[in-house]
């Protein structure tokens, strides 16, 4: 009877065990909601490897530096980017592809809020990563500034890339001249990019991005891709009222 309570006992503090290394390690009364509408409540595994880097402190609420790195974990196939507490939670949906995993951007916070790295990997599995980030508040209420330039619809959706080679990848850096509106500053309606690609000289897409309103302002990519030589890569992609957006990038 003895062995069988003993047994009982570390069967239970198993579980609490897994329980609590499953639990939010950030703390954030939002997140069983978000991993109920965002991954259908499928289980999340809060792993090591995925780091989320962005300033304790936003300077600019308008325009938060992020970096989601992932250190040595295999069959990425997709990552989303969520903050907690935004008004419109979703950030980026990003497809890697051919790309390395990981990508740096910026975006907008209304307030304090975990910014989270939702990763699946092949086999269908979520793991997570994040990191608080403290904020004035109301990037996502307050009007671009970009509207007052006389020629901004001139620029709308206009692509300056750069792009750094090693032999075996390369670096490339976008920005897109869009006023990423968020529908939430009083009389703007919702004005954003939402699909993003980078294809070869076959047309074969490299990476895919889906994009939504807490993005910054004239929104600015990292990413690492494979050097494809001396060819250049093709930036395909559109906003919610059909713009297109389709330029090349000189390596």
């Amino acid at each position: 009877m003895k062995k069988v309570m003993a047994a009982l006992g570390f069967a239970l503090a198993l579980a609490g065990a897994v329980h609590a290394a499953d639990a939010d390690p950030l703390n954030s009364s939002r997140w069983p909601d978000l991993q109920r509408e965002y991954l259908n409540d499928a289980p999340v595994a809060f792993d090591p490897r995925i780091e989320v880097l962005a300033p304790k402190v936003a300077e600019d609420s308008m325009n938060v530096p992020v970096t989601v790195r992932l250190k040595g974990l295999p069959d990425v196939k997709r990552v989303l980017v969520i903050a907690d507490f935004n008004p419109i939670v979703k950030v980026l949906d990003f497809q890697p592809l051919l790309a390395q995993p990981g990508l740096s951007f910026r975006i907008k916070l209304q307030q304090a809020s975990p910014i989270r790295a939702l990763v699946q990997t092949g086999d269908g599995n979520w793991l997570a990563g994040g990191v608080w980030v403290d904020a004035a508040g109301g990037g996502c209420t307050a009007p671009s500034t970009g509207r007052s330039a006389p020629d901004w619809a001139q620029k709308l959706n206009q692509v300056q890339g750069r792009v750094w080679r090693d032999g075996q990848n390369q670096r490339v850096r976008l920005r897109i001249m869009h006023p990423m509106d968020t529908g939430l500053a009083p009389g703007i309606p919702a004005f954003f990019i939402e699909q993003l690609a980078i294809v070869d000289d076959k047309g074969d897409a490299m990476l895919k991005l889906e994009t939504f309103e807490p993005l910054s302002e004239n929104p600015v990519f990292s990413f690492d891709l494979p050097d494809t030589g001396a060819v250049a890569l093709r930036v395909v992609g559109r906003d919610n009222n059909g713009n297109r957006i389709d330029a090349k990038v000189q390596p």
